[in-house]
């Protein structure tokens, strides 16, 4: 209820404050579009009242099919205007993963940029609840799905201010899908109060001021851009979108338009140190990287500081809205070496202002880990930014909260300092490129095909991604199944960053009652290199 002294938390006010105090200020840049906080928050606004002319309210779910273009951009605060909330497709899913994500989040509308059109054209059948989509026409300008298209949609609303329908901060604003370790997703539903916390928690650990410029090279869809879609609209600063991550396009943009921020997972961080013409970029401003996803190794980290950036490791998961974590730096470490710099920064930190809770715990006691950089625990996390929890699923939901916090799933140590460190993980989870793989998902699909008796998934070493899936399989006698055969069936199953690199055939190491030991697979695997698990 409002009052004199109490109004709801919402980063949508971010818009609507700025709108006013940077009306003519660039918001937003795409290729030769330039729209300014005005022109922006109009936008947004027609986006808004289109939506409620078509009976999206209070709880409705709006889903985006969209890479970093503007109105992604723009769906993070127009959708949840209208009370409704936002769905973030991850545009890398199989046609199969998006219907059961449409249809588990109970999806009304649909929003489909045109190049995954025809992966939404294979399962119209399979999504009866939506009833209206829309086509966002960028690069490829016809679509074969029925609908308006995303400009026009936009003209059948209004451009003046929308009443924002939100009554309780605690209101669900986004849900955002993650691949669990059971192999299906969750949806991890955020709520306008931590959404707006954890944007300005990402102003204050970042130094960001109203004259940074942030360069979209991290996906909308990954915790909602960590929750910098709305912290660049709440501080004022300009967001420079960018439809493909590509090395050669970032450094023209972070030359051309001045970028000062920018987030990438590490695999991003080793194209952009090891391209050509990295060290020729003229870097006009500080680019200040934050990386997280995995641990970057401090070579990726002290090879980008080489060419001028100055790199932040954060840590989180979806369930946090992203960052929970920051290495935060101190002043008495300027004086080390390179190598000493970039193995401090390899660590995942303390707690964020906003967040203030994470810890190091015996996780069947809960009682707290001593800080002496070698015992090790789980992780647990609570505060402002921990998810409301999985929409639709209370009891997992439960599990996640036990005993009062969140966990992580993440073993770590606390060094004397406090800084937390990870040193493996207590489930099988890889994380390849920054996108989350579950084992036991893979492993499903490939039990499915005829030939195959047994199978175990673990994470190996690649040199572009961090690391990749590999399968052991055990084919029934006889047969002639190739790797190449089980990693077609898995393409033709499940999204193409989750199938494996590599096919293994022989007998699995087990233990005395039968169970598989992946551990013993990965010690094989990763002999000579340094795991990385985060």
């Amino acid at each position: 209820m409002r009052s004199v002294n109490y109004e709801p938390l919402s980063p949508i006010s971010f818009l609507r404050r700025n709108a006013e105090v940077f009306r003519n200020k660039t918001a937003v840049v795409y290729n030769e579009k330039k729209y300014t906080y005005g022109e922006f928050y109009a936008r947004v606004n027609r986006l808004a009242s289109a939506l409620s002319s078509i009976g999206v309210g209070k709880g409705d779910k709006v889903a985006f099919l969209c890479p970093n273009i503007p109105p992604m951009l723009e769906a993070h605060f127009g959708v949840p205007m209208t009370g409704g909330v936002l769905v973030s497709i991850n545009i890398r899913l199989s046609a199969r993963e998006i219907a059961y994500i449409l249809n588990h989040s109970d999806t009304k509308v649909l929003f489909v940029d045109t190049e995954f059109a025809g992966i939404v054209k294979q399962i119209e059948n399979e999504i009866p609840n939506i009833h209206t989509v829309v086509s966002i026409c960028d690069e490829i300008k016809e679509s074969p799905l029925k609908g308006a298209e995303y400009e026009e949609f936009l003209l059948t609303g209004s451009p003046e201010p929308f009443p924002v329908m939100l009554e309780d901060e605690l209101e669900n604003i986004t849900i955002n899908y993650t691949s669990g370790t059971t192999g299906l997703p969750k949806g991890v539903m955020y709520s306008h109060r931590g959404a707006y916390l954890n944007a300005v928690g990402e102003i204050m650990e970042h130094g960001m001021t109203p004259d940074s410029v942030y360069l979209w090279t991290l996906p909308m869809f990954h915790c909602n851009g960590w929750c910098f879609t709305w912290a660049v609209v709440g501080i004022g600063g300009v967001n420079v979108c960018l439809r493909k991550v590509v090395p050669e396009e970032i450094y023209r943009l972070v030359e051309l338009e001045e970028i000062t921020h920018l987030c990438a997972a590490p695999t991003v961080l080793i194209a952009m140190a090891n391209y050509p013409g990295a060290r020729d970029c003229n870097m006009k401003r500080i680019l200040n990287v934050i990386t997280a996803g995995a641990p970057p190794a401090p070579t990726v980290i002290k090879n980008m500081e080489s060419i001028g950036a100055v790199v932040t490791q954060v840590y989180g998961l979806t369930e946090v809205y992203g960052p929970h974590t920051i290495c935060q730096w101190q002043k008495e470490w300027d004086g080390l070496g390179a190598d000493e710099k970039a193995a401090i920064k390899a660590r995942q930190g303390v707690a964020y202002v906003s967040s203030e809770f994470v810890t190091v715990v015996d996780s069947s006691s809960m009682d707290e880990m001593p800080a002496d950089g070698a015992s090790m625990g789980e992780i647990v996390m609570r505060g402002n930014n921990v998810m409301l929890g999985y929409y639709k699923q209370p009891k997992e939901s439960d599990e996640a909260f036990r005993g009062g916090w969140f966990h992580s799933g993440d073993l770590a140590v606390k060094h004397p300092d406090g800084y937390i460190e990870i040193k493996d993980r207590m489930k099988d989870i890889i994380i390849s490129g920054g996108e989350n793989i579950s084992t036991v998902e893979v492993e499903n699909v490939i039990y499915q095909h005829p030939d195959v008796v047994e199978v175990a998934v673990v994470a190996v070493p690649d040199p572009k991604w961090g690391e990749v899936p590999k399968a052991f399989v055990v084919l029934k006698q006889g047969a002639g199944t190739t790797a190449g055969e089980i990693i077609e069936f898995c393409r033709e199953r499940i999204a193409r960053f989750k199938v494996p690199k590599h096919i293994e055939f022989g007998e699995l190491p087990k233990t005395s009652t039968g169970k598989i030991m992946k551990y013993r697979l990965r010690e094989k695997e990763w002999k000579g290199f340094d795991k990385k698990v985060n």
